[in-house]
C-alpha cells in the first residue's frame, strides 16, 4: 500500500498475502477477546476481592476503574508509536504485558499490588488495542473485504464484553477470584509465538522521530478528562474538585497537546484527519452510540435486579439477546455497508436503535419479557450497524500512515461515549427518579430523602422501616425508577436521533481501496481539498 513499508519476510507474512490475511484476522479478533473480556470478568469478582484482601473505599474504586481509565489515557501514545516503530512490534509487547500483569494479579495479595496489576493490563490493553484495528487496515487493503474483517472485529468485541461477568461467575463457583485473571496467561503463551509468526510488520513511513513530550502530554490530558468523566458517572456533584480539577486540567494539557502537534513537521496524530467531515461525523457517532449503550445497559441491569427482582444470572439472560443481535450485526454489516454505503448503514443503525428504546418505554413494574426481548434484540442489532459503519468509515477515511493514530482516536473516542453515557444518563435519572420520593404518605421525611439517592439504598431504608410505611416506601420507590427509566429512555432516543442526522455527513457509497465517494456532490464531504 502507498504510504506504508512492510519488514522483509518470507511471503506468508506480507501485508494481505493471500489467504493468510484470514489467518491474521483469528489472531487478531483473539487479542481483542482478551481485552473486551477483562474490561468486565472483574465485576462479578468485587465481593469475593473485598473480603479476601479488605481494600478501603477509595482503594476498591481504584481497582475497578484503573483498568480502563489507564487503558483510554494511553491509545493515543501506544497507536502512535506503533505507527513508528512497528505495529507488530507493539502489538507482541502488549501481548507479553497481558500476560505479566495478569499473573501479577491473581497472586496480588494486597490492594495496592491488585491496583498496580490492573494498570498494568491497563497498559497493554492500550498496546493491543489500536494494534489489531491499525493491523486489519494494513491487512486488508481491498475496503469491501476490510469492512467484512472488522464486522467480524466488532462481534467479536460484543461477545468478550458479554462473556465476562459469566465467565467471572463460573470461575468464581469453582476457584478463587484471582482466577479470572488466569484464564489470560495460556492465551497469551499461544497467542505471542502464533502472533509473531504469522502478523506482518508495518508502519507508517518517512513520519520522523517520535514526539515522547507530546505522547505525554497527550496521556496525561486522557487521563485528567478520562477521571472527570468517571467520577461524574460515579455521581460526585458538578462543582466538587475531584471533578472540575481532572477535567480542567485533562482539557488545558489535550489544548497544548493539538499547540504541538500543529507547529511539528511530523506530528503524532495528523490533525488534517479533522478536517475531513466523514471523519470527525465517524468519531462522533461512535461517541453518541456508546453515549446511549453503557448508560443504558447499567440501568437496565438495575431495572431487571432491583424493580423485576432477577438474580445477576438472570439478569445476564436476559441481556443475552442484545449481545447475539450484536454479533449478527457485525456478521451481516459488510454487506449492508456494501449495498446501502456508510451513509445510510449508519443513520439506519440510529434511527433503528432510536425505535429500540422508545419501545422499551412500554416497560413497568411487570415483567413483560417478550416485549424486552423485541427490544433487546432491535437495540443490539442497530447499535453494533452503527459502530460497525463508524469504525469502518473512520479508518477507510485516515491516511495509510497515521492507521494506528485513527484507530487509537476512535477507541479513544469509545472510551470517552462510555464514560460520558454513564454521567449523563445517569445524571437524568436521578433527575427524574428523586421527586417521585419527595413525600411518601406514612414516611418520615428523613427516610424520603435517603431513599431518593438510589432505589438500591429505598429498599434498604423501606427493609428498616417495615410495615405499611416500609412497603409504601419500596411501592413509591419502584414506581419512581420506572418513570425514571421512562425519562431517560425517551432522552437516549433524542440524542440517538441526533446522531442519524449527524450520519447523514457520512458519504453515500464506497468502492474497494482507500475512500471513495460515488457521487459529485459527496467529494467536497469526504476528501480534504488538495
Amino acid at each position: 500500500m502507498s504510504g506504508t513499508t512492510a519488514a522483509a519476510a518470507p511471503p506468508r507474512r506480507a501485508a494481505g498475502a493471500g489467504a493468510d490475511r484470514w489467518m491474521v484476522l483469528v489472531v487478531l479478533c483473539v487479542s481483542l477477546l482478551l481485552v473486551a473480556l477483562d474490561a468486565t470478568v472483574l465485576h462479578v469478582a468485587v465481593p469475593a476481592v473485598t473480603e479476601d484482601l479488605r481494600p478501603g473505599p477509595i482503594e476498591l474504586l481504584w481497582i475497578v476503574d484503573v483498568y480502563p481509565l489507564v487503558c483510554a489515557s494511553l491509545l493515543i501514545l501506544f497507536g502512535t508509536l506503533g505507527d513508528r516503530v512497528g505495529r507488530r512490534r507493539v502489538l507482541l509487547l502488549g501481548y507479553a504485558l497481558f500476560g505479566v500483569a495478569s499473573a501479577l494479579a491473581a497472586c496480588a495479595d494486597s490492594a495496592p499490588v491488585l491496583i498496580a496489576a490492573r494498570a498494568l493490563l491497563g497498559a497493554g490493553g492500550a498496546m493491543i488495542m489500536p494494534a489489531t484495528l491499525s493491523l486489519l487496515r494494513e491487512v486488508f487493503p481491498d475496503r469491501r473485504e476490510r469492512a467484512l474483517a472488522i464486522g467480524v472485529w466488532s462481534a467479536v468485541a460484543a461477545v468478550g464484553a458479554a462473556i465476562g461477568p459469566l465467565l467471572g461467575g463460573f470461575l468464581l463457583e469453582h476457584f478463587w477470584w484471582g482466577s479470572v485473571f488466569l484464564v489470560n496467561i495460556p492465551l497469551m503463551l499461544v497467542a505471542l509465538p502464533v502472533g509473531r509468526l504469522l502478523l506482518p510488520e508495518s508502519r507508517g513511513a518517512d513520519q520522523g522521530s517520535w514526539d515522547v513530550a507530546g505522547a505525554l502530554l497527550a496521556a496525561a490530558g486522557l487521563f485528567g478528562v478520562v477521571l472527570g468523566v468517571k467520577r461524574l458517572g460515579g455521581g460526585e456533584p458538578v462543582v466538587s474538585a475531584l471533578t472540575v480539577v481532572p477535567l480542567v486540567g485533562g482539557a488545558a494539557l489535550l489544548a497544548l497537546f493539538v499547540r504541538r502537534q500543529r507547529g511539528r513537521a511530523h506530528p503524532l496524530v495528523d490533525l488534517t484527519m479533522f478536517r475531513r467531515p466523514a471523519f470527525v461525523t465517524s468519531v462522533g457517532c461512535i461517541v453518541l452510540a456508546m453515549l446511549a449503550l453503557v448508560g443504558l445497559e447499567l440501568i437496565a441491569a438495575q431495572y431487571l435486579q432491583l424493580v423485576l427482582g432477577l438474580s445477576p444470572l438472570e439478569t445476564g439472560l436476559r441481556l443475552l439477546p442484545l449481545t447475539c443481535a450484536a454479533m449478527a450485526a457485525g456478521l451481516a454489516g459488510a454487506r449492508l455497508l456494501r449495498r446501502f454505503g456508510p451513509r445510510r448503514t449508519v443513520c439506519f443503525g440510529f434511527c433503528l436503535t432510536a425505535g429500540a428504546v422508545l419501545l422499551l418505554t412500554g416497560l413497568g413494574r411487570a415483567d413483560a419479557w417478550a416485549l424486552m426481548l423485541g427490544g433487546f434484540v432491535l437495540l443490539g442489532f442497530g447499535l453494533e450497524t452503527t459502530l460497525f459503519g463508524a469504525y469502518e468509515s473512520m479508518l477507510s477515511e485516515a491516511p495509510p500512515e497515521q492507521a494506528g493514530g485513527a484507530a487509537a482516536i476512535g477507541e479513544t473516542s469509545y472510551q470517552l461515549g462510555a464514560g460520558i453515557g454513564i454521567a449523563l444518563l445517569g445524571t437524568v435519572m436521578n433527575a427524574a427518579y428523586a421527586p417521585g420520593l419527595a413525600r411518601v404518605d406514612g414516611v418520615p421525611a428523613w427516610a424520603s430523602v435517603a431513599a431518593g439517592r438510589s432505589l438500591g439504598e429505598a429498599y434498604e431504608v423501606a427493609a428498616r422501616l417495615g410495615g405499611p410505611g416500609g412497603a409504601a416506601l419500596r411501592s413509591a420507590a419502584a414506581g419512581a425508577y420506572v418513570h425514571g427509566l421512562h425519562v431517560t429512555l425517551l432522552v437516549s432516543a433524542g440524542l440517538l436521533l441526533l446522531g442519524a442526522g449527524m450520519a447523514l455527513r457520512l458519504p453515500r457509497g464506497m468502492r474497494g481501496g482507500a475512500v471513495s465517494v460515488p457521487s459529485p456532490r459527496d467529494a467536497p464531504k469526504s476528501r480534504v481539498p488538495a
